[in-house]
């Protein structure tokens, strides 16, 4: 629970960016472009701090495969709880000029390692501890925290915009949700004191200490498995893109291309959200019955597919169907994210575990998700229409579909290892007849 509630609050700072770089961040930091090109901007920084997520996963991952899963998750929320709360202390460009956006890169890309680094320890720390035979519901726990962070971030919007006006929200109020990121230092020291260390992580430790290897483990990881770093980054590309073309792009298409109320965009997202948390764990104990690929793979096609109609339930701007369309993709999501932790956990050994699969993971969201709202501004302010921007969201599918089916099922590792080592202890026994 600690790490889900870590978790949590760490994707609060990380979507509040995304929500506040739709919204405000334009007007803010770059004022003296046009409406157009201070929204492409804005979702630059955005997209930093996923081109900062891969070397978030390189440095914690080293941390976290060489000193523990513990210590890592611990430093990563206190980057993140700090790095975030001073945005909201951060002037505007109108205040100290060009200081104003160059401070905020720097504080996105620190953002950006700290997630980068935060996603490989919680997901351990869950499915390391779980049961036999439910990985997947164990490591959907870890997951929680997306949804659960989209809706605090979403509330914490809906709530400042609707009881501020314009004015005083453009002045001040955006503020508040990056300020409410302290809460997250709570939380760290809170982890320090009561999470405890697994028992891979401790084995590992040991086996490293006795052979007195000082090898890097993400060194480590791409010598010996390579492929599979690479095909898991390419099966998350469709996760982040679908996910942050419903949840971030959206919101600025709703807002600036159909005119719609931020309100009725973000509580559509804050009931998907709400929707992400039973069916994440609905699908991760799903995985653990008939295995990790089949329900990622279900999810990654239905996203692809559902692009297209999504945009023309968007366009009739009725609150009922805007809502259905962001609820289907953020299910959709679920659909894969939910298995995603155990999966991912299970295609490295124990010893590189924390390297490959943040590693993996962060390259395809940087893939997927960094450029996913600067690609969908550019190609909708380029063609007039939505139909090459639901396209690009089913190219990105067919990729991650590919990478899916090239790895191999992992939810039956365990049982087969305990079978395989029951059958080695069967042929040492000594024969009853053999004296």
């Amino acid at each position: 629970m600690v790490s889900s509630a870590g978790s949590a609050i760490e994707w609060f700072d990380f979507f509040s960016y995304g929500t506040a770089a739709a919204l405000v961040f334009n007007k803010l930091f770059f004022p003296a472009s046009d409406p157009l090109v201070g929204t492409l901007l804005a979702f630059v920084t955005f997209a930093i701090g996923f081109v900062a997520r891969p070397l978030g996963g390189i440095v914690f991952g080293h941390f976290g495969d060489r000193v523990g899963r513990k210590p890592a998750l611990v430093t990563a929320l206190f980057l993140m709880g700090g790095s975030t709360a001073v945005i909201g202390l951060l002037p505007t460009y109108d205040a100290i000029g060009v200081a104003a956006p160059l401070l905020l890169v720097v504080l996105r890309l620190l953002q950006g390692i700290a997630v980068g680094g935060q996603w490989g320890g919680a997901v351990l720390i869950a499915t390391e501890n779980a049961p036999r035979g439910r990985r997947g519901l164990y490591g959907s726990f870890a997951q929680l925290g997306v949804p659960a962070g989209l809706m605090l971030s979403s509330l914490v919007f809906l709530v400042t915009t609707s009881a501020l006006g314009e004015k005083q929200f453009a002045a001040w109020g955006w503020r508040v949700p990056f300020l409410c990121s302290i809460a997250l230092i709570v939380v760290a020291i809170f982890a320090q004191f009561k999470l405890e260390e697994t028992e891979d992580s401790r084995q590992v430790k040991e086996e490293r200490e006795a052979s007195g290897t000082s090898r890097s483990p993400v060194v480590e990881v791409l010598r010996r498995h390579p492929r599979n770093v690479l095909l898991a980054a390419g099966a998350v590309v469709i996760v982040g893109a679908g996910f942050y073309l419903f949840v971030t792009y959206m919101l600025a298409y709703g807002t600036t291309v159909l005119g719609m109320p931020k309100s009725t965009l973000l509580n559509a997202v804050l009931v998907g959200a709400a929707l992400q948390i039973p069916a994440l764990m609905a699908f991760g104990a799903l995985s653990d019955r008939i295995g990790r690929r089949k329900v990622y793979l279900t999810g990654a096609l239905g996203m692809g597919l559902w692009a297209y109609p999504a945009f023309v339930l968007m366009n009739t701007e009725r609150w009922p169907l805007v809502t259905l369309a962001l609820v289907v993709g953020q299910l959709l999501f679920a659909c894969m994210y939910g298995p995603q932790a155990a999966f991912f956990s299970e295609l490295f050994t124990a010893r590189v575990r924390y390297s490959g699969a943040s590693l993996g993971y962060q390259l395809g969201v940087m893939l997927g998700g960094a450029f996913t709202p600067i690609v969908a501004t550019w190609l909708y302010a380029k063609y007039d229409s939505f139909v090459p921007v639901a396209g690009f969201l089913g190219l990105a599918a067919a990729v991650s579909c590919v990478c899916v089916l090239v790895l191999s099922e992992t939810y039956r590792q365990e049982e087969e290892a305990e079978d395989v080592a029951g059958v080695i202890d069967a042929d040492n026994e000594p024969s009853l007849t053999a004296s």
